[in-house]
C-alpha cells in the first residue's frame, strides 16, 4: 500500500484537532447546563476528544505507530458520530457528528495506508 502523502497527513491532523475541540466543546455544554447529555454519551465525547488529540500528537511528531492510533481513532469517531446523530436536531450535535465522520474517514485512510502485513 502507498505511503500517506504530506497533504493527507496534514488533513488528518487538522481533522483530529478539530474533532478534539468540537467533542470537548459539546461535552462542556453539559457541564455548563446548556444541554443534558447522558453519561455514556458524555464519556464517549471525552474518549473521542482524547483519542483525536493522541492521534494528532503521534502524527505531528512523526511516530511510526501513528497508524495504530489512527485505527483506534477511526473506530471511536465513528461510534461518537453515530451517537451524536441520535441528537441531530441539536445543531451542536449535528456539527459534532459531521466532524467525527470526517475525522474517522481520514484516520481510517491513514491507518490503511500505514498498515504492515503481520
Amino acid at each position: 500500500m502507498a505511503s500517506p502523502t504530506t497533504h493527507s497527513i496534514e488533513q488528518c491532523i487538522e481533522n483530529c484537532v478539530r474533532c478534539h475541540r468540537l467533542c470537548l466543546e459539546t461535552a462542556a455544554r453539559h457541564f455548563r447546563g446548556e444541554a443534558q447529555i447522558e453519561a455514556p454519551h458524555l464519556r464517549l465525547l471525552l474518549d473521542c476528544a482524547e483519542i483525536c488529540r493522541t492521534s494528532a500528537d503521534f502524527m505531528i511528531r512523526g511516530s511510526d505507530l501513528h497508524g495504530e492510533t489512527c485505527g483506534a481513532c477511526a473506530a471511536i469517531c465513528e461510534r461518537c458520530a453515530d451517537e451524536c446523530d441520535r441528537h441531530g436536531e441539536d445543531p451542536h450535535m449535528a456539527a459534532c457528528a459531521e466532524i467525527c465522520r470526517r475525522c474517522s474517514e481520514t484516520c481510517r485512510e491513514m491507518a490503511e495506508a500505514t498498515s504492515r502485513p503481520r
